[in-house]
């Protein structure tokens, strides 16, 4: 299993709605997560940034690569009013280098 960690920018005054959404996620998506691999798959907020930091536990690949899931698809067109969007709604981001793990 590897780790992975990436950051998400979510839009100013936004973060209720995002908690609340996340709280909510839909049972397909978690099913589709799951079954793709991914586990322990924690999402931080900075809020003096609006920064999501995000840490996954993946098989192969990451949630960041099942874009042409129709589910994904529609998660991100859900989520494109809240965050910062790539011009297929999905969410910009950046992958970030494990400099230190702890086991």
């Amino acid at each position: 299993m590897k780790r992975e960690g990436f950051i998400m920018y979510l839009k100013p005054g936004k973060e209720a709605e995002y908690e609340k959404r996340h709280n909510e996620i839909w049972d397909e998506l978690k099913s589709l997560l799951k079954e793709a691999g991914i586990s322990d798959y924690s999402i931080y907020w900075d809020e003096e940034t609006n920064v999501l930091y995000a840490s996954q536990k993946v098989e192969a690949g990451s949630s960041q690569s099942l874009g042409e899931n129709p589910v994904v698809r529609k998660w991100w067109a859900y989520m494109a009013d809240i965050m910062e969007t790539n011009p297929d709604n999905s969410p910009v981001s950046k992958s970030l280098k494990e400099v230190f793990y702890l086991k």
